[in-house]
C-alpha cells in the first residue's frame, strides 16, 4: 500500500513541511530509514538521525525545530509517539480489511454474521453462534454452540472458542488462544481418586479486550469468568474458572491466576506472577514480576517477592539478604574470639 505525505496528514491532522507528494510503503526506524519508509521521531534521544535518515517522511512533534536541513518531508503533530501509532492501528485495519467466506469451512445452518464479515478456511462455526459486523476469524478456528460475538473484533488463526462464550465489541483474540476450556476441578472420592467436577459455565469479554496469543481462559464451574472492559492480557498466561479481572487491568506473558480470584480495575501485574485462588486484589494495584500472591491485597498496594511484600519492604529486606554472607562470616569472627 502507498500513501502520501497528504494523505498521512490527513489522517493525522497534521502539517506538511516539505513535498506533500512524496509517497511511502513501508515503515522503519529513524536510524535505518530509506527512500520510500516513513518515521516517527519522539524521543530526544533519537534527534540526532532525523538529519542522516533516508526516510521519506517522518512524523515529528509540533514543536520540533529543525537546527539543521533535513531532507525527509516532516508531518508535524500534536504528539508524534501516539500519531505513529494511529498510523500503524489504521494500516492494520486496511490491511486486514478481508471479506468473505473462504473455502472449505463449516457452517451451521443456524450459525448468522453481519455485514463485511471474513471467515477464513477450514474454520468452523457450531450452531446458534451469533456474530456482528466486521468480524475478522482467520483459518483454522473453532467457534463452538451458541458463542456470541460482537462487533469489529478480530480473531487470528487457531484460536479455539468454547460453548457458550461471549465476546464484546473490538476485542482482539490471538493465535493459540483457548477460551472456555473446564476449569481445573476436580474432588475425591471415598477411594482416593480425583472425580471431575463438570464445569458449567462460560466466559465473558466485555468490549476492547485483547488476548495474546497461546493464553488459556477458563470456563467457569457455574457462573461466568469475566474479563472486564479494556482487560490486556499478554501471550501464554493462564486464567482459571470463575477469575474476575477488572477493568483496564494488563498482565505479562506467563502469569498464572487460579480459581475465583478476584482482581480490581486498573491494576498492572508483571510477567511470571501467581496468584492463588479465592483472594481479592483490589483496583490500581502493581505486582513484580515473578512475584507470589497468597493474600487479599489493598487498593494501591506494590508488592514484590514470593511471598509478597510491600515493594519498599522487600528492597530492604533484599539488602539485608545480599549482606547475609558478610553478616554470617563476622558472626562466625565473633564467636571463635570466644
Amino acid at each position: 500500500m502507498v500513501f502520501t505525505a497528504g494523505q498521512i496528514a490527513g489522517i493525522l491532522e497534521g502539517e506538511v513541511e516539505g513535498n506533500p507528494e512524496i509517497a511511502v510503503h513501508k515503515l522503519a526506524k529513524i536510524e535505518e530509514g530509506e527512500k520510500g519508509s516513513l518515521t516517527f521521531l519522539a524521543n530526544p534521544k533519537y534527534t540526532s538521525f532525523i538529519y542522516t535518515t533516508k526516510a521519506s517522511i517522518t512524523i515529528v512533534n509540533k514543536d520540533f525545530t529543525p537546527e539543521q536541513n533535513v531532507e525527509t518531508t516532516l508531518i508535524k503533530v500534536e504528539d508524534a509517539y501516539e500519531s505513529f501509532s494511529k498510523l500503524l492501528e489504521y494500516y492494520n485495519q486496511v490491511k486486514s480489511n478481508k471479506t468473505g467466506i473462504e473455502d472449505p469451512v463449516y457452517q451451521s445452518d443456524t450459525a448468522t454474521y453481519g455485514a463485511n464479515f471474513y471467515l477464513g478456511a477450514f474454520s468452523y462455526l457450531g450452531n446458534n453462534v451469533k456474530i456482528g459486523n466486521n468480524v475478522k476469524i482467520y483459518p483454522n478456528v473453532y467457534i463452538g454452540d451458541n458463542v456470541t460475538i460482537a462487533d469489529n473484533v478480530i480473531i487470528f488463526a487457531g484460536a479455539k472458542i468454547y460453548s457458550e462464550s461471549r465476546i464484546g465489541n473490538n476485542c482482539v483474540v490471538h493465535s493459540g488462544v483457548i477460551i472456555g476450556a473446564d476449569g481445573f476441578g476436580f474432588t475425591p472420592d471415598k477411594n482416593g481418586e480425583f472425580k471431575k467436577v463438570p464445569q458449567t459455565g462460560n466466559v465473558i469479554l466485555e468490549d476492547n479486550v485483547d488476548v495474546g496469543a497461546g493464553t488459556t481462559i477458563d470456563r467457569a464451574t457455574l457462573g461466568s469468568t469475566i474479563l472486564r472492559r479494556g482487560v490486556k492480557l499478554d501471550n501464554q498466561i493462564q486464567i482459571a474458572h470463575n477469575v474476575e479481572i477488572g477493568e483496564h487491568t494488563v498482565i505479562a506473558a506467563q502469569t498464572g491466576i487460579a480459581g475465583s480470584a478476584k482482581i480490581g480495575k486498573r491494576c498492572m501485574i508483571g510477567g511470571q506472577v501467581g496468584i492463588v485462588g479465592h483472594i481479592t486484589i483490589g483496583d490500581n494495584v502493581k505486582i513484580q514480576a515473578q512475584s507470589g500472591i497468597g493474600r487479599n491485597v489493598k487498593d494501591n498496594e506494590v508488592l514484590q517477592g514470593s511471598p509478597a511484600l510491600n515493594y519498599g519492604d522487600y528492597n530492604k529486606s533484599y539488602v539485608h539478604f545480599k549482606n547475609l554472607p558478610r553478616i554470617v562470616n563476622r558472626i562466625d569472627q565473633l564467636e571463635k574470639r570466644d
